[in-house]
């Protein structure tokens, strides 16, 4: 029976990487995998899911708009499927982690889905609640603190690298906007 797994974390946990490293594992032994990203996340270019590491492959993307659901199917009229990675899934909507859980349970194939689970204010994103009450596996990817803590929550920070607690949920960054954090020092930083 296929599952709906969530790997999730905060920033810099190498949730990319791992994804790449499990369809490569799969695609080594010669079976094929659907990767799908976020459609705004261009960091590393548009359809192309990157690790701070240096390793990217190329990726269909998504839009709030489609329905996962069917795109998959779709493919599976023209190749047999795997396995289905979907990277920054925090960005997905309720709807689709819906669809995402449909296929693992109607279409018979695993889905992978990596994600943050909290943004910089401390609140969970809609795709990542959705898959957090859904998947049928949840993984947490560890990372740390400065402090050597495990890191659970992540600052937005300005261009002079004060901590920002206002503003839009979703704002494209890496190391340059966001920093991993325990929650003692988010809330010392966000004055919580």
């Amino acid at each position: 029976m296929a599952k709906l797994y969530f790997n999730y974390s905060t920033m810099n946990a190498g949730k990319s990487t791992i994804l790449l490293q499990a369809s490569y594992n799969y695609r080594e032994r010669g079976m094929d995998t659907l990767l799908l990203t976020a459609d705004l996340d261009r960091r590393a270019g548009h359809g192309t899911i990157a690790s701070r590491i240096g390793i990217a492959s190329d990726s269909e993307t998504y839009v709030p708009e489609d329905d996962l659901f069917a795109r998959v199917a779709e493919r599976l009229e023209e190749r047999t499927l795997a396995c289905i990675f979907v990277d920054e899934a925090q960005f997905l909507t309720k709807e689709q982690a819906w669809q995402l859980a449909r296929v693992a349970d109607d279409l018979g194939v695993p889905v992978m889905a990596f994600g943050l689970r909290v943004d910089f204010r401390g609140e969970l994103f809609p795709g990542s609640a959705t898959l957090l009450a859904l998947a049928d596996s949840l993984r947490e990817i560890r990372t740390i603190c400065h402090c050597g803590r495990k890191a659970t929550m992540v600052i937005r920070q300005d261009e002079n690298g004060r901590t920002l607690t206002d503003g839009e949920q979703v704002q494209i960054g890496g190391n340059e906007t966001y920093v991993s954090l325990c929650r003692k020092h988010w809330r010392e930083e966000t004055r919580n």
